[in-house]
């Protein structure tokens, strides 16, 4: 997994297998039953582009999954989408995302962010009790990449604040290391983006 990420190649044995142009590595953690799991350590999980965490479905989206799965058993051809995207088409997304324009302000946005949780002393007294250490470089190039994306989703051409701060949550949370004080005082690291967010203005 960590292969793929960072050479795109993966190994078995003495052999290693290119990987295609287009390919995603998801990763699922369950926050219950983890006897005899470890996390990853903070250098390999610093590779993940994002963490969205997935709650429990509202009822009327139990509800689809009954129904789904009972249509499921019920057909014994797979259900298709309705739609489809072919590698072209995300080819064509990218490109696109990599020209939405971001304004040098919101480029010094996201350094001051990402600065705020290497120094955190200079922005609030609690934030600096609670971080042990700051994110990674990675974390710039990640909320940079994300927020054009939302952009290009939104339909805009050009970034907003409102992107960074939206897009700092999945990709700072599981960048921010926290300390004993936070971990037992039970601090999200959603907690602290919404501190940092606060605390550290665009202008």
């Amino acid at each position: 997994m960590l292969e793929a990420m960072a050479e795109k190649q993966i190994s078995i044995g003495k052999t290693t297998h290119c990987l295609p142009p287009l390919f995603f590595v998801i990763a699922t953690q369950n926050p219950i039953e983890q006897e005899g799991t470890y996390t990853l350590p903070e250098a390999q999980l610093d590779r993940f582009l994002l963490q969205l965490n997935v709650s429990y479905p509202n009822e009327e989206d139990e509800l689809s999954i009954l129904r789904l799965n009972q249509t499921e058993r019920e057909n014994t051809q797979p259900l298709m989408p309705d739609f489809s995207i072919t590698f072209d088409d995300i080819f064509t997304a990218r490109t696109a995302v990599d020209q939405i324009y971001i304004a040098p302000e919101i480029e010094q946005y996201i350094v001051r962010l990402v600065m705020a949780t290497r120094e955190p002393e200079r922005y609030d007294s609690q934030l600096s009790q609670w971080l042990k250490m700051g994110v990674s470089p990675r974390a710039s190039l990640a909320l940079n990449q994300c927020a054009r994306a939302r952009a290009w989703l939104e339909g805009r051409e050009f970034v907003i604040p409102e992107d960074i701060q939206i897009m700092a949550y999945p990709v700072l949370r599981h960048r921010l290391i926290l300390n004993y004080e936070a971990i037992a005082e039970n601090i999200h690291p959603d907690h602290i983006i919404r501190l940092l967010i606060s605390q550290v203005t665009c202008a």
